[in-house]
């Protein structure tokens, strides 16, 4: 059974640092893309990053460029979020998802991934 848990949410101060877990358990993370998604209140669930099956990544927001960074862990079959710097902007609740193919597109789109975490909630607050 396919299952993905995330992790490593919290309340941190603007400029301050996370990093979101994201625990999959009946598949390996390695065969799959692995894409984080985020869904702030009233706004709609958006792409943040993927990582392939090669170990590729793309981000998807040009506010998180530079301040995300997407990694696998294969021997915990894990995927990581660090995320510097944050803003409160970047409150949201973050989600983990396992795509359907190996690759990320050039565009996150939800119909591409097929599993879905619980999601954490991470809120960037003074």
């Amino acid at each position: 059974q396919v299952q993905l848990v995330e992790s490593g949410g919290g309340l941190v101060q603007p400029g301050e640092s996370l990093r979101l877990s994201c625990s999959a358990s009946g598949f390996n993370v390695d065969y799959y893309a692995i894409g984080w998604f985020r869904q702030a209140p009233g706004k709609e669930r958006e792409g943040v990053s993927c990582i392939s099956r090669s170990g590729g990544s793309l981000h998807y927001d040009d506010s998180v460029k530079g301040r995300l960074t997407i990694s696998r862990d294969n021997a915990k079959n894990t995927v990581y979020l660090q995320m510097n710097h944050l803003k409160p902007e970047d409150t949201a609740v973050y989600y983990c998802a396992k795509g359907k193919y190996p690759v990320c597109f050039a565009s996150q789109d939800n119909t591409d991934y097929d599993s879905w975490g619980q999601g954490t909630q991470v809120t960037v607050s003074s």
